[in-house]
């Protein structure tokens, strides 16, 4: 799985990088199908917002979340990514 990671209007730590990435590679276990992955952070004032893009053998699942910190936004961001991933694999288990 590929992983681009970009900051809107600012330059991401190294921190954060290895955290969104740790934190992605935990989509893994519930599809091996992961083509790639698209994390942009931008902020707002007090805002940060994390959108995370992933493409799933030609299905494009996306999240968006807005905190205080990037790295709840991450966390919330891959958690509903985790439930689009569990419910699209139970449409394809459906289906066959």
């Amino acid at each position: 799985m590929r992983t681009n990671i970009s900051a809107i209007h600012f330059k991401a730590h190294d921190s954060l990088k290895e955290f969104a990435e740790s934190e992605v590679l935990r989509l893994k276990k519930f599809s091996d199908e992961i083509i790639n992955c698209e994390i942009e952070y931008s902020f707002n004032k007090n805002d940060k917002t994390a959108h995370i893009h992933v493409n799933v053998n030609g299905t494009v699942l996306n999240a968006t979340e807005t905190t205080d910190d990037f790295t709840k936004s991450t966390t919330q961001c891959v958690d509903k990514l985790e439930q689009q991933l569990k419910k699209l694999k139970g449409k394809i288990q459906a289906r066959r």
